[in-house]
């Protein structure tokens, strides 16, 4: 399936560097840390009326899932994270041991020492994705019905992506229509979400283009699965740009993962069949700030044909 193309225009505008920043200041304040922002209520309230729109559009039958922003580090080891995107990993430390060790620890700051010298790992990492955690709960219920599984998950995300550009957080939202069955009821799944996708920016006046991608898989070997995943076609993403047309965002993508997590996670249908599985992912904030850069600071100067759509 080749379905690149120019960006298809909405409307929208070309912001300069200095709007941007303009933007990003009166939707964010700063933590002091790159990619980790307050947000304001107006921001806010675009993500909840993405959340709705998408959630217009949820597949028949979905079972919803939201998930906390932290799973099990033992489930990311075992799916493989380590090999594919170490540099990306957020691990949950923290400080053990009796009453005593830990005040001792924690007085190092006050005499100018380092206190995370002390810190122990533990069972937990922040989810870098919002579907790792559904692929175990499948797993646990054993044979995968003939029809397979369809699911609706979300959570809050992490990598370690230290950026001060607007549209790459460190701590995002990501929502995902997750997809469980044969090779043949992924592609069915994936394939018509691509037209359904532009269907959604077209309605939200947000110009894009669709094209084949990769994740950022880490080091010399990651270099050749990613040339391997594009030349598959197993990822395409629909970009918007944002900062750029020449650099546009990544704000959704449409993924066919073949038998990997069935695989890790064993998963069979009554045939005995390895299970494939794909997904369709929605980057929030991306989707958000898109959103404020494309069509201003201010909702109430949209288009009321995109605020129609947003039911805002």
């Amino acid at each position: 399936m080749n379905i690149t193309a120019p960006i298809h225009h909405c409307g929208g505008h070309h912001f300069e560097p200095d709007h941007l920043d303009s933007t990003a200041s009166s939707l964010f304040t700063p933590s002091g840390v790159d990619g980790v922002y307050g947000r304001t209520g107006e921001y806010e309230s675009v993500v909840e009326a993405l959340a709705s729109l998408i959630g217009a559009h949820r597949p028949g039958g979905a079972e919803v899932f939201r998930f906390p922003p932290v799973m099990p580090r033992a489930s990311l080891e075992k799916q493989g994270y380590l090999n594919s995107f170490p540099n990306l990993i957020g691990a949950v430390s923290t400080l053990v041991g009796s009453e005593r060790d830990i005040t001792r620890s924690a007085a190092k700051h006050e005499n100018g020492g380092d206190w995370t010298e002390d810190l122990k790992p533990s069972d937990l990492v922040l989810a870098p994705a919002a579907c790792y955690p559904v692929y175990p709960i499948a797993a646990a219920r054993g044979v995968v019905p003939d029809d397979g599984y369809v699911f609706d998950v979300a959570a809050d995300c992490f990598r370690h992506e230290p950026s001060r550009q607007v549209d790459r957080f460190q701590s995002f939202r990501m929502r995902e229509y997750v997809r469980i069955g044969t090779p043949g009821q992924i592609r069915s799944f994936r394939d018509p979400w691509v037209e359904r996708a532009k269907g959604i920016a077209d309605a939200i006046g947000l110009s894009y283009r669709v094209d084949v991608a990769n994740d950022p898989f880490f080091g010399r070997v990651g270099a050749l699965m990613a040339s391997q995943q594009r030349e598959d076609a197993l990822k395409f993403e629909l970009l918007v740009p944002v900062r750029s047309a020449d650099s546009p965002t990544a704000c959704m993508s449409f993924n066919y993962h073949k038998e990997h997590f069935g695989e890790v996670w064993g998963l069979h249908n009554a045939a005995g069949d390895l299970m494939h599985t794909g997904c369709v992912a929605f980057g929030m904030d991306r989707l958000a700030v898109a959103l404020f850069v494309t069509h201003g600071a201010k909702v109430a100067g949209w288009p009321a044909s995109v605020r129609a759509g947003l039911n805002l």
